[in-house]
């Protein structure tokens, strides 16, 4: 998209922050090209996300003209909202405004429950803690099991024929769980528990908008050691 380019997009974070992944996921999906920084967010910062979001100093940053637009949820309405009939690409919230409403509350419930677990699990060691911990994935997930019938009416995606809002809040936090599931052998997303999620995984990780950006399991010990390390 020569027009977004031309506007020099850029989005500052790292390659394994889920919030970094769903605004990457939103930028192909709309089309724009934009050049990927990686940046410190530990002490002492990148002087450019000190910069860029001087009140919370956290990534995603998206700098658009020359503005910086903060905050993972509101990057992605932004960038909804600002190409929206540039690429002729569907829109990523939905259009009714109480099913807008219903993937909002959503996508908030997956940052309260679903990434504080995550988060728990991935720096735990101790066995019957690692244990306890995944024992508690599948009642978080349970309701998203369900609010997924409701969501995508049937179709493949929460966001119906095509990746939504919710899709991507979701989506962004599968490459951490397989990589959680393969470091503990343990199974968080069964199949046989949450088949409904366990399908609509394999579809959203085989989306064109999609691959590339969640890494595979296997990277994510790497990926994690080299951001830490460069903190």
């Amino acid at each position: 998209m020569a027009g977004a380019a031309a506007e020099n997009v850029k989005v500052l974070g790292i390659a394994i922050s889920p919030f970094v992944i769903r605004v990457r996921i939103a930028l192909r999906l709309k089309g724009v090209e934009y050049e990927f920084v990686e940046v410190r967010f530990a002490e002492p910062k990148s002087e450019i996300l000190v910069k860029s979001n001087p009140v919370y100093k956290k990534i995603p940053v998206l700098l658009h003209r020359g503005k910086s637009i903060c905050e993972s949820a509101v990057i992605v309405q932004y960038i909804d909202e600002e190409w929206s009939d540039d690429s002729g690409s569907a829109s990523i919230l939905p259009a009714d405004p109480f099913d807008r409403a219903i993937a909002r509350f959503w996508v908030t419930y997956i940052d309260d429950k679903l990434l504080a677990l995550i988060t728990a699990l991935r720096v735990e060691t101790e066995a019957a803690k690692v244990t306890e911990l995944a024992g508690q994935f599948r009642p978080v997930l349970w309701p998203l099991e369900e609010a997924f019938a409701e969501c995508g009416k049937g179709k493949g995606f929460f966001g119906g024929d095509a990746v939504g809002y919710l899709d991507i809040a979701l989506g962004s936090c599968l490459g951490w769980i397989l990589a959680l599931e393969k470091a503990h052998s343990v199974k968080l997303l069964d199949a046989e528990e949450l088949p409904r999620l366990a399908e609509w995984a394999e579809r959203f990780l085989a989306e064109e908008s999609v691959k590339g950006l969640v890494p595979d399991a296997d990277e994510y010990p790497k990926l994690y050691a080299a951001a830490v390390a460069s903190q």
